[in-house]
């Protein structure tokens, strides 16, 4: 290796360009087991963003299900998720242009089951479970009506097409998982209402189900205002299995002839927030073993669960990040999103016997050389009340520079979105593009995160704006009083509710130079009245009911304290975002005007909640990397298109 040379930080040449990473990265999700075939959803920036069912067959195959031209992709709840489904070899799916659901038997293209709604994509589907006959399907129904109304169930339809999908369990707010018994003659599901959300508290309800679909008796087995289910799913002697976090941590319970059974308690999540639907972290093996992923101190870990043994034996694996669990019930085999520190989110199957790991799909397709990737340390750190938060931190890395002597590394802060959402140590490219090029990271799981139990969960109730802004402040004096990183050169960025906490620490702390707001929140009061469903009641739990708690709203939103904000700012927005509209970002763009702060604004014309395209994830990157040089004395290597900064 050639000696290092010398040069300021956020200067150094890397290979991991934006553009390798948009154009060799695709996105992996949704792991499905049918038979001896593997199957997953693949979101290919350079097609658009376009979702893609894949298969890999027992012969070694991996091939597109999805053809060109359709996209599986759903809107429920505008997040989706549960997008497809399998049976036999089979495969059901959402499109997303008319929310349709499709039938793509072997051989033949895809034809919709569902009829075109009178509003266009108003009837969405996602989520389903199929009779063990392949005759009945049974899956979530959001309806969106002309007037703006809003109206979710569970319906059953024929799987032929044959007949329009029936309501067949409606009243509540939201549904999900539903899933048939293995005889066929149960269905189980889970519902809640506002104010809640998911993670806050919500029901299992269990019923009898009628070969045309129509349910009987239905009771409520789990659940309520206080607890959170998670994913119930029957074995395969029909026992009904699910997560539920009352005792402070989803942990795993099978309910025999009426009473609950805690599986293998312990301080450990099993769980985690239903952002979108048909999340799995279990599933069953032969000799009714489960195989399940658990959460503990920001690290996931493979383990199973032998019948009546009470606790869970760890799997050596090399994976410390794992999604998307899924097992072919009666096998040896789990298969699901794997990743660590060092390896990059593939889709995994893992022979639990031999632990032979075989790598069916990896997230990035190209090599990049281990002297350029940062490996996460996590640490703890104090903040407010005496309390600990937790964070991973990333130091500059690259094999061919190092800093000059005589200063410290600019610092990024990453605030992730939900805001109940986690950082893992899963390697980023992302994060890897700025420390290959000087930067330190931190990605912070301020209190609120999940993955560390309920309590930890809770402290952002009614404190949304104070919690997750503290502890992100507090990560970076912790790393400057370390001597890890420059105190004068703090920057904090996130995406959607991390863009509400960016734009916040920015207006009421006088601690960071810069900022990047991804789709973030400016004016929490206009996403209570203007966003959509799923999350509409959401902020009564983080900060308060509206509009009784008005003031508190905008006591805590950036847009009416832009006085606050010093320092320069950019701001990113997808033009057709539903979640966090295009209007939060150009208020906040006036705001930042009126007051004369250096601020750049780029808007992505059919970009979502979240960027897809590739060429917009990479000038994203690069103009976020340009803006920083123009404030923080640096000369990046990159040439990179300039970006337009106002008041500079």
């Amino acid at each position: 290796m050639s000696e290092q040379r010398t040069a300021p930080y956020g200067s150094w040449a890397s290979p991991i360009m934006s553009s390798l990473i948009a154009s060799s990265t695709i996105s992996l999700s949704l792991v499905q087991v049918a038979g001896s075939d593997v199957y997953w959803i693949e979101s290919r920036p350079l097609d658009g963003g376009r979702y893609v069912v894949v298969r890999h067959t027992a012969d070694g195959r991996t091939e597109d299900v999805t053809p060109p031209g359709f996209n599986a992709r759903d809107r429920v709840h505008e997040y989706g998720g549960g997008s497809y489904w399998v049976h036999g070899q089979t495969v059901f799916f959402t499109n997303f242009v008319d929310q349709r659901l499709y039938r793509q038997d072997p051989g033949a293209p895809p034809r919709p089951i569902t009829p075109e709604p009178a509003t266009p994509a108003g009837l969405r589907h996602a989520d389903g479970t199929m009779t063990p006959d392949g005759r009945l399907i049974v899956c979530v129904q959001e309806e969106h009506r002309p007037d703006g109304e809003v109206v979710n169930r569970l319906v059953a339809l024929p799987a032929d097409g044959s007949a329009p999908p029936v309501p067949i369990a409606a009243g509540r707010d939201f549904y999900a998982d539903p899933e048939i018994s293995p005889d066929g003659q149960r269905l189980a599901w889970i519902c809640w209402g506002h104010p809640r959300m998911p993670w806050d508290g919500s029901e299992l309800w269990v019923a009898d189900l009628a070969a045309d679909g129509r349910l009987s008796g239905a009771t409520m087995v789990a659940g309520g205002p206080e607890v959170s289910i998670f994913q119930p799913s029957w074995s395969p002697d029909g026992t009904l299995h699910f997560a539920s976090d009352r005792t402070g941590f989803w942990n795993l319970y099978a309910l025999r002839e009426g009473r609950t059974e805690a599986l293998a308690p312990m301080e450990a999540e099993f769980g985690e927030p239903l952002w979108q639907l048909a999340a799995s972290t279990y599933g069953f093996l032969s000799k009714g073993r489960i195989v399940c992923s658990y959460g503990r101190q920001g690290i996931d870990y493979l383990g199973v669960i032998e019948p009546g043994s009470g606790r869970v034996t760890p799997l050596d694996t090399r994976f410390t990040a794992v999604g998307s669990l899924a097992a072919g019930p009666g096998g040896d085999r789990v298969c699901f999103i794997g990743g660590s520190a060092t390896e990059h989110a593939s889709v995994v199957a893992l022979h639990v016997a031999s632990d032979q790991v075989d790598v069916l799909r990896r997230s990035f397709d190209g090599t990049v050389d281990p002297g350029y990737l940062s490996t996460p340390r996590p640490i703890e750190f104090p903040t407010e009340g005496g309390l600990t938060a937790h964070a991973l931190y990333y130091a500059p890395r690259n094999r061919d520079f190092r800093g000059t002597a005589d200063e410290r590394p600019p610092l990024l802060v990453f605030s992730h979105g939900g805001p109940t959402g986690q950082t893992t140590s899963r390697l980023s490219l992302s994060i890897q593009y700025w420390t290959s090029r000087g930067f330190a990271v931190v990605d912070v799981n301020y209190g609120g995160s999940s993955g560390y139990g309920r309590a930890y969960r809770e402290r952002l109730k009614g404190n949304w704006g104070v919690v997750d802004v503290d502890d992100c402040v507090n990560a970076a004096r912790y790393l400057t009083e370390q001597g890890e990183v420059d105190g004068n050169r703090l920057t904090i960025r996130g995406g959607s509710a991390g863009g509400y906490t960016t734009l916040a620490a920015l207006a009421f702390r006088d601690v960071f130079k810069a900022g990047a707001s991804y789709y973030g929140v400016a004016d929490a009061g206009a996403l209570a009245r203007d966003t959509h469903k799923f999350e509409s009641r959401y902020l009564d739990g983080l900060i308060g009911p509206y509009p009784q708690d008005e003031a508190v709203y905008r006591q805590r939103s950036a847009l009416f304290h832009a006085g606050g904000i010093s320092c320069p700012i950019i701001l990113f927005q997808g033009l057709e975002d539903k979640v966090v509209p295009p209007q939060q970002a150009e208020a906040m763009i006036a705001a930042l005007n009126d007051r004369g702060v250096p601020y750049a604004y780029l808007p992505f014309a059919g970009e979502q909640h979240g960027f897809r395209r590739a060429e917009n994830i990479a000038r994203s990157l690069d103009a976020e990397l340009y803006f920083y040089s123009r404030f923080f004395g640096f000369e990046p290597a990159d040439r990179i298109e300039p970006v337009e900064i106002h008041h500079a």
